[in-house]
């Protein structure tokens, strides 16, 4: 029987040794955080946890932390970024995937896919993802939320299983779009643990985003 999951993102977790890129110090979050998050939401089957990017901190930091809590997680990574330094190398995905981790698909180069190459970053970062992985990737998550009614149909064509958003807020399980809330520092976790409630003004903003 369909549920309601709250699907929360990570990206950054802990100290950083590059550039980041613009904005992207408001989803970094301190360790201390992270930890506070996973200690507040395990033992949930409501909740499913992800992380985009593919940073090195989701080796370094997040997966001895989800193993410690008895978690799993879905990586979402940038094709294009495999092996370069501060992110995930092959060995990685593969170190993933061995904790029993999922891997999924977040584009070639991390922009907008809506006017974006779509074969470059369904197609090609999906294959180079399996190439390195060994097995099938069947989920994407769309870099920085940005998806319209093309994006959905290439999606689709794909073959993808399930698709995640930056939409925030409830997601039904049995739902191929996936609604995901990013966690930021300074996020206060009770409201967005709440019981969901979906109203009609929050499903006709998602109408109109994904038939525009």
């Amino acid at each position: 029987m369909p549920t309601q999951l709250i699907n929360l993102t990570f990206h950054g977790v802990g100290r950083h040794e590059r550039t980041l890129e613009e904005g992207e110090d408001t989803v970094w979050v301190t360790e201390e955080r992270f930890l506070s998050v996973l200690d507040g939401v395990a033992g949930r089957p409501d909740v499913q946890i992800s992380f985009d990017d593919g940073n090195a901190s989701d080796v370094a930091v997040a997966l001895p932390a989800l193993r410690e809590r008895g978690l799993t997680a879905t990586f979402f990574v940038v094709a294009g970024r495999i092996g370069v330094p501060e992110f995930l190398s092959a060995t990685d995905l593969r170190t993933l995937d061995e904790a029993g981790m999922r891997i999924g698909n977040h584009g070639m180069r991390h922009r907008p896919w809506r006017g974006a190459d779509l074969n470059d970053e369904l197609v090609v970062a999906k294959q180079m993802l399996e190439d390195a992985l060994g097995r099938p990737i069947t989920d994407a998550a769309c870099p920085f939320g940005s998806y319209d009614r093309r994006v959905l149909r290439a999606l689709h064509r794909t073959g993808y299983a399930r698709v995640y958003t930056s939409d925030r807020g409830p997601a039904r399980s049995d739902h191929w779009l996936q609604a995901r809330t990013t966690i930021r520092q300074d996020d206060a976790l009770a409201p967005i643990l709440a019981p969901p409630v979906t109203s009609l003004r929050r499903r006709a903003q998602l109408a109109v985003k994904r038939w525009r």
